[in-house]
């Protein structure tokens, strides 16, 4: 009787877990679909990478002076020989970190305005696979985003990665729970605020302004960094500066990608207990089917 019991719920739970993955696939798929279904949007991809560090690296030009004289400052300050590498980097830590708020952070409350979520929340199927499933593509449209970044940044402004192409890639694998597990709280929070364009414009304004996007942490307030050192991307434009442009050893890069590991950890901690309370919320208040 024992034994029978002990296969039946083994096979139970082989079963309910295959049903989470059809869902989580169906999520993906879906979300797929529908990105694959405007091409015009593929130009972003492009377009981005192109404009934004654009005028970072045109107002570098400006105020190093007509003979570059003031490079030689930035340089003794970064340690960098390449400002327009620098800024690259940078900036596109920041795009990548801006897109997920507004794609995954928004994910749910897209699929409430829909007419979706309520249909589907009300389905027996984990939940937080609706995070998961939209994450999976959108993360590789930003895995493009970054190659297409990293093609333009040569062919454009003549941007020359010097570093191993295995540690870089190390250093955005190590990333993504950071960036992805701040989606994800966001992405619950936004569905109890219906509305969170204040808290996008607060974090990315956090992220440009602390984390060093453009110019050496060094030159700031010790206070100011104080707090850089508390936020992933600071870590992130860091490591993957020195493994791009400085040809840095793994060993070097290690006490970043530690610092990154626990940032890892920790935001996708935090956004599966505020996805897991905004859950409960929902279901005493009925906040899912509020507009």
């Amino acid at each position: 009787m024992m034994t029978t019991s002990y296969h039946s719920s083994h096979s139970l739970g082989r079963s309910n877990l295959r049903a989470e993955l059809r869902a989580l696939r169906a999520v993906a798929r879906r979300e797929w679909t529908i990105f694959i279904r405007y091409p015009s949007w593929v130009f972003a991809l492009f377009l981005w990478p192109m404009i934004f560090p654009m005028m970072y690296i045109f107002t570098g030009r400006a105020l190093s002076g007509p003979d570059g004289s003031g490079l030689a400052i930035f340089t003794s300050a970064s340690g960098a020989t390449d400002f327009i590498g620098y800024i690259a980097v940078g900036t596109t830590v920041w795009m990548w970190q801006n897109v997920v708020l507004w794609d995954v952070g928004f994910a749910l409350r897209s699929e409430q305005m829909r007419g979706t979520l309520e249909s589907n929340w009300l389905s027996p199927t984990w939940r937080f696979s609706y995070l998961l499933g939209h994450s999976g593509p959108q993360l590789i449209s930003m895995a493009l985003f970054i190659l297409v970044s990293v093609i333009e940044f040569g062919l454009i402004f003549g941007v020359r990665l010097h570093g191993n192409p295995l540690l870089m890639l190390l250093v955005v694998l190590v990333s993504v729970p950071s960036i992805y597990g701040l989606g994800f709280a966001f992405a619950s929070l936004v569905i109890t605020a219906k509305e969170a364009h204040t808290f996008v414009f607060l974090v990315r304004g956090l992220v440009m302004i602390f984390c060093g996007i453009t110019f050496p942490i060094s030159l700031l307030p010790g206070w100011m960094q104080s707090v850089a050192m508390w936020m992933p991307q600071t870590y992130m434009i860091r490591a993957a500066r020195a493994a791009a442009l400085s040809n840095a050893s793994l060993g070097e890069l290690l006490p970043d990608l530690a610092a990154l590991l626990g940032f890892g950890v920790f935001w996708m901690t935090a956004g599966y207990l505020l996805f897991h309370w905004m859950e409960r919320r929902a279901r005493q208040t009925g906040a899912i089917g509020q507009y």
